[in-house]
Order: structure tokens, then sequence, then C-alpha cells
């Protein structure tokens, strides 16, 4: 399978350990149909189960999506809610498939705006998923990289001002101990969908020497396939990582 989804036969040799997507699009998709800007949050939702299904043949073992950001409060209310009742919905119904298949759910970001429900949901799929290794899929909830990097060196001064930490010994290394993705690799590739050519306060720290790929698809219409061949083409691609190679 994973020969038909990659353009590239070196994938599984030099493709991406992790993968991280901004989902982008979705209200565009639903708009162009002439439907609510929630008929295709739903459309997005379905197609993440085909490229979490698609990782596996293609090497991927870590894939992160951008699911709702800190500055996704500022949209309608009507909007905001609907996401969330999806967001539930999602974790009720995925839950038992994700956890056949092998896949290891993570959330990340920030959990104290979002309701008591939708916490508790996050808390038990990441429990029951917890001995997965398959596929890690971490999902981005209320995220967003500033905030995320804020609230970690909040916890880091914490730890100096109570002296079980000295403030010599802060450095990039130590820092991320303390960022929400500290139990995962830094992502090799990240794919932004629907032609926007921004980063949009996505894995700021973590993406320092990630690979971008900007793809003028929406979202929804993002197939495994399209995945595949993006996945694929990294595999040629030379990563310096600040140095020149010889």
């Amino acid at each position: 399978m994973a020969k038909d989804l990659a353009d590239n036969s070196e994938t599984d040799r030099k493709g991406p350990g992790h993968v991280a997507v901004i989902m982008d699009g979705n209200g565009r998709w639903a708009q162009q149909r002439g439907r609510p800007r929630l008929f295709g949050h739903h459309a997005g939702a379905k197609r993440v189960r085909e490229i979490v299904n698609a990782c596996p043949d293609l090497g991927v073992k870590y894939l992160t999506i951008f699911a709702f950001s800190t500055e996704n409060w500022k949209r309608t209310q009507t909007e905001v809610a609907g996401l969330m009742r999806l967001f539930r919905r999602y974790i009720e119904r995925e839950a038992r498939d994700l956890l056949r298949e092998g896949v290891r759910v993570r959330f990340i970001g920030d959990r104290m705006k979002l309701d008591e429900k939708l916490v508790s949901l996050m808390d038990n799929l990441e429990l029951l998923t917890s001995g997965n290794d398959r596929v890690h899929l971490t999902i981005a909830l209320n995220y967003g990289g500033r905030d995320e990097v804020t609230r970690a060196a909040q916890r880091l001064a914490y730890e100096v001002e109570q002296g079980r930490l000295s403030y010599k010994d802060v450095d990039a290394e130590t820092l991320s101990k303390f960022l929400d993705t500290h139990v995962l690799p830094d992502p090799d590739l990240v794919i932004r969908t629907s032609g926007e050519a921004r980063i949009s306060n996505f894995l700021l720290w973590q993406s320092a020497y990630a690979e971008y790929e900007f793809v003028d698809t929406l979202w929804p219409d993002f197939s495994a396939g399209e995945f595949g061949k993006i996945v694929g083409r990294y595999g040629v691609r030379e990563r310096r990582f600040g140095a020149v190679l010889a």
C-alpha cells in the first residue's frame, strides 16, 4: 500500500517519522458548496481518519494535527460551540476504532478553558490508548505556540523559584522538557492545506528545523494519496540543520 500512496521508493528509508498538519480550509470548502462552515468541519473530521490510517504504510510514526487554536475563540459563538460538540462527538465515536487500530492519542494545549465533559473525554481517550504504539496521534486543541512557550517558561520559573533548578541550568534542552510536546520528537515535516502560506502559531519551538509544504487543497479534499506524495517528496530533501554538508 505504501508504494501506492507514496511517489518515492525511498520513503520508508528516508521519510519523515513525524508529520504535523495545519488542517485549513474547512470553512471555505463548505461555503463553496453553499453550506454552513460547520458542515466543512464535519467533513474535515472524517478526513482525519483516512490520513491516520495511511501513516503506518508510509513510515509515519507520529502525526500531530492542529484542531483548534487559542485564536479560534474569536470566531462566532455558534461556530465555536459547534466545534466543541464536534470534538466531543469525535472522541466518543472514534475511541474504539483508535484503540483497535493501535493509535495512541495525546492532546496538547491549554485545557483550562475547555468544558469539563470534553476534558474528561480527552483524559479517558489518552488513558484508553496509552498502550498503543502503531501511530502516535497528537491533537492540538486550544493550542498556540506562544501560549505553550509562555506556560513552559512559567513552570520553569517556578522550579527555579522553589530552588529545584538553578538558573544556570536553564538552556534550550531544559525548556523543551516543560513543553506540551516533551514526550514527542520534533516534527520533520509540517503541511498546511488550503493555499495559505503561514504557520499560524503552530509548534513554533518544535518546528525550528522542520521542512514545510504549503498545498492549495482544502482540508476536506486532502486525500491519503496526496499525503503520500508529499511524504515521498520529503525523502529526496537534504536537511542541513544549519550546517554545510560535504
